[in-house]
């Protein structure tokens, strides 16, 4: 079975993105053995310049790789990244598991976005859409696209 790690920058603290995470957490149990981890997101003032910009996702940068396993595949959710169907993500998933990936990382950077060491290392970036989301929404809709690429893998009718 396929381990997935979901590495998000700051706590999920709203019960409505809770509760959806928590559906989807169980529903890919029967898929994948998935692990949520929340990382500190730097405190930065009212107004940061970029310079204080710079530091914070160095440093949010450095816990994200820190807790990467090695030889996985790293996917970074970033804006600029490739716009996938769900049936792509699904066929790029499936192609590094049968090519021997037993380990799959989703990152979601806090809400300056990713270092570039983090995006440089990423074996796709992937972005969600040109729209913009809540911060928070953005892991229910990883953790959603996720499970609908197991389902389209298995050829159910879950997506439609």
């Amino acid at each position: 079975m396929v381990s997935i790690q979901l590495l998000c920058v700051g706590k999920l603290k709203e019960k409505h993105f809770t509760a959806a995470c928590e559906e989807y957490q169980k529903r890919l149990s029967a898929f994948c053995k998935l692990t949520v981890t929340e990382l500190p997101e730097v405190r930065l003032p009212e107004n940061p310049s970029q310079a204080q910009i710079d530091g914070a996702l160095e440093k949010e940068g450095a816990a994200i790789l820190a807790k990467l396993p090695k030889g996985g595949k790293l996917v970074a959710l970033c804006v600029e990244g490739a716009l996938l169907s769900s049936p792509a993500l699904a066929q790029q998933m499936d192609a590094w598991t049968v090519a021997g990936a037993s380990h799959l990382t989703f990152v979601i950077g806090g809400s300056y976005g990713l270092h570039p060491s983090v995006k440089n290392q990423a074996h796709l970036r992937l972005s969600m859409s040109p729209m913009t989301f809540p911060h928070h929404l953005a892991r229910v809709m990883v953790l959603e696209q996720i499970y609908r690429a197991f389902q389209i893998t298995a050829g159910t009718r879950y997506h439609k």
